[in-house]
């Protein structure tokens, strides 16, 4: 199937899924951001290519044309709302990289009541995805319940290093950070380290048909023992390497879902779920998978998946298959 994809959003995600989807064989017919060093540059010069004479541009409407719009521009809903209404109301479908959308019922229960009234009304599906929340912690773990008649218990964890990574994402984790100024930022907002812990752990709960009693989340500095040098800059004794973190649910006081993110320099890179059954236990280990190429995959591997999806607000959880059995 050949898709006419829109794209919001072209920085280094946006730019990857032009890159990604012309692979594919798909066609870029809109790309929309608001940066004014690209804004009427055209895609393909962008992104290495010959020109396809299709521009960046402001203007929502330049996406009318395309079948489904790949959305990445922030993590929280109440600040990409008015943009993905703008998307819905051309009537176009939409998957985004919003974070806080991947389970929006959780921080934002009148947002997404209205989002997923409007898709209905004007025909169109919205999701939120990615990798992280919405494949490895939360997806995933749930495909792997699959082969257990009831579930007592899931832990996740991933783990990544964070000198690998993009500046933005260091810079998200707070490296070089003092660990009370890490602290601070993190408090008053400035500083997000990484968004979608509660999103992940009520993804997992809803695939089991499970109200949580409650749910937890937190995150701290990871600061470094020693000079930690990342490329031409090094990270002196006692300022953050990065961040680490979890989420949690829980029925009564039992914890019976568990993820965690570690995202430091230096850090080995892996993602590991354990499983607890009633008759028995497995545990899957992985060598690690990139973020950003990843995230743009898990886009591009949902589209024409989505398109055939009836309209409204979904998430992950609608389009898996398996309904585990978690009795904690």
């Amino acid at each position: 199937m050949s898709l006419r994809v829109g794209i919001y959003g072209f920085g280094a995600i946006g730019r990857l899924i032009a890159r990604a989807a012309l692979e594919r064989g798909y066609e870029v017919v809109g790309a929309v951001d608001i940066n004014p060093e690209i804004v009427g540059k055209d895609v393909g010069e962008l992104i290495g290519k010959e020109k396809l004479g299709v521009v960046v541009t402001r203007d929502v409407e330049s996406l009318v044309e395309a079948d489904i719009v790949l959305h990445a521009t922030g993590s929280y809903l109440d600040k990409v709302y008015d943009q993905l209404v703008k998307v819905i109301e051309l009537g176009v479908d939409v998957i985004s990289t919003c974070e806080t959308l991947s389970y929006p019922y959780y921080r934002y229960p009148v947002l997404a009541r209205h989002l997923d009234a409007k898709a209905r009304a004007h025909g169109v599906t919205v999701l939120g995805t990615g990798i992280n929340p919405g494949f490895l912690l939360d997806t995933l773990v749930t495909v792997l319940t699959a082969p257990f008649h009831v579930v007592k218990k899931v832990r996740a964890l991933r783990s990544l290093d964070a000198s690998k990574r993009r500046l933005p994402f260091q810079k998200k984790v707070g490296i070089g950070l003092d660990p009370e100024g890490f602290k601070r930022k993190l408090a008053s907002g400035e500083l997000t380290g990484h968004v979608g812990y509660a999103e992940s752990v009520l993804l997992i709960a809803d695939a089991a048909s499970i109200q949580p009693t409650r749910v937890e989340e937190g995150q701290e500095p990871v600061v470094a023992q020693e000079d930690v040098k990342i490329g031409e800059r090094v990270i002196e004794k006692g300022k953050v390497l990065g961040a680490k973190g979890y989420g949690a649910a829980y029925a009564g006081d039992k914890e019976f879902i568990r993820i965690e993110f570690i995202a430091y320099a230096g850090a080995e890179e892996y993602e590991l779920i354990e499983i607890e059954g009633k008759d028995y236990s497995v545990t899957w280990r992985s060598s690690g998978t990139p973020g950003d190429m990843g995230t743009v995959s898990v886009l591009l591997n949902l589209a024409e998946t989505v398109l055939e999806t009836g309209p409204g607000l979904i998430t992950m959880v609608d389009l898996i298959p398996f309904r585990p059995k978690i009795v904690p």
